[in-house]
């Protein structure tokens, strides 16, 4: 007799070597200076790391996120951008996914977007 324990078996746990980002959403807060994430990944055997940075037009951090050994195969955070008075501006966001080392990572992703200026919000 067998035991299916996944209905889609395009869903079942992969090894660590299978296990890719599968896709990543940005969306922003309306007061601009918070991002939602959502990011998923390739559903697992053995739990991966993650490590999100966002990246400003001249290349400074202004958040820096570390996930360690999750136990979701789908998140969602909230990212705060910090060390500026107008968030305005273009941003890109890495996504490492790695196990014992983040160099280099096992699957990265990148992502721009680009936060409006406060004028362009209330027009809207």
């Amino acid at each position: 007799m067998e035991i299916h324990l996944f209905n889609n078996t395009d869903r079942a746990p992969k090894p660590k070597g299978e296990v890719r980002i599968e896709n990543v959403t940005i969306t922003l807060y309306p007061d601009r200076f918070r991002v939602h994430v959502a990011v998923g990944v390739t559903p697992f055997q053995e739990r991966p790391n993650l490590l999100l940075v966002v990246h400003d037009e001249q290349d400074r951090i202004v958040n820096e996120l570390n996930v360690i050994e999750t136990m979701h195969f789908d998140m969602e955070f909230t990212l705060h951008l910090r060390g500026m008075a107008d968030p305005a501006g273009a941003y890109t966001l890495t996504v490492d996914l790695f196990y014992e080392t983040r160099n280099p990572p096992q699957d990265q992703l990148i992502e721009a977007f680009v936060i409006p200026s406060a004028d362009e919000v209330d027009t809207e």
